[in-house]
C-alpha cells in the first residue's frame, strides 16, 4: 500500500473513534469509518508480474484504453495510447520500459475531465521521457477533474527497470504514452490494462538493433556497457 493510504486511513479511523466516544453514539462514527476504508483501498499497491523479453512496452497505469492512434510530432510519426483511470483503479504509475530518464517536465494547467481529449494538452501534467531498449518512450501523468496532486519520485538521469514504480496520480486521472511508430500494437480502444503487467506494444527486433546502435553513437557507450541504467 502507498504510504498515503496509512496516513488518511489511520487519521479517519481516529476521527471515527473520537466522534463515537464524544457523542456516545457509534452510528456517528460510521461515515469517517467508511472513508477510512475507502482510502485504505484506494491507495493499494498490488504486486505485478512484469513481462520479460526484448522491446516490450508495458502499461504505465491501470485503467481503460480510451485512445490508440498515430500522431505526428516534431520528431516524426509516433503512436499514442491514452489510459483513463477512474477512482476504482489502482493509481500507482510504473515505467513502460527499462532505460534512463532523459527528461522530466512539470506543466501547470486546468483540471478538465480526464475523458476530455483536450485534457492531454490543457491539464496539469508531468511529462517523462525514458531512453532505453533501443527506443525512446514518453509518458504523461495527467491530472483529471478530481486529481489535485501528481507524484513522481525519480529524477533526470536515473535508471529505471521495466514496470518499476515511479509515482502516482491521486484520484481520477489519465496517463498517455507516446512511443515509436514502428512498434506493433498489442491493445485496442476499450480494453482494460494493468500497470506494469499489460503489454501495450512491442518493437520489431530489427528496429531495436537500429535504435540501440543510434543510442551508442550519441552517448559514446560501447555494446554491453553498463553506462546509464543503474
Amino acid at each position: 500500500m502507498v504510504r498515503d493510504g496509512y496516513i488518511y486511513g489511520v487519521a479517519l479511523l481516529a476521527v471515527a473513534v473520537a466522534v463515537a466516544w464524544l457523542t456516545g453514539q457509534w452510528p456517528w462514527g460510521v461515515v469517517p469509518l467508511l472513508l477510512a476504508g475507502f482510502f485504505l483501498w484506494f491507495f493499494r499497491d498490488p504486486q505485478r508480474t512484469i513481462p520479460s523479453g526484448p522491446g516490450l512496452i508495458v502499461s504505465p497505469a491501470d485503467g481503460l484504453v480510451t485512445e490508440a492512434v498515430s500522431i505526428v510530432t516534431p520528431d516524426g510519426p509516433r503512436q499514442r495510447i491514452s489510459i483513463f483511470l477512474s477512482v476504482f483503479d489502482v493509481h500507482v504509475n510504473r515505467s513502460p520500459i527499462a532505460g534512463v530518464i532523459t527528461g522530466v517536465r512539470y506543466q501547470k494547467g486546468k483540471y478538465l475531465n480526464a475523458m476530455n481529449p483536450a485534457c492531454a494538452e490543457c491539464n496539469e501534467q508531468n511529462i517523462v521521457t525514458v531512453q532505453g531498449e533501443g527506443m525512446e518512450v514518453t509518458f504523461k501523468q495527467i491530472a483529471g477533474l478530481l486529481a489535485r496532486r501528481i507524484v513522481f519520485n525519480p529524477h533526470t538521469g536515473d535508471g529505471l527497470e521495466r514496470g518499476q514504480r515511479v509515482g502516482m496520480i491521486k484520484f481520477g486521472s489519465r496517463t498517455d504514452i507516446i512511443f515509436p511508430a514502428e512498434a506493433e500494437l498489442r491493445v485496442k480502444k476499450g480494453q482494460r490494462v494493468k500497470g506494469g503487467a499489460s503489454i501495450l506494444a512491442a518493437m520489431p527486433v530489427a528496429e531495436l538493433l537500429v535504435g540501440a546502435s543510434s543510442s551508442r553513437q550519441r552517448t559514446g557507450a560501447e555494446p554491453g556497457s553498463p553506462r546509464g541504467v543503474r
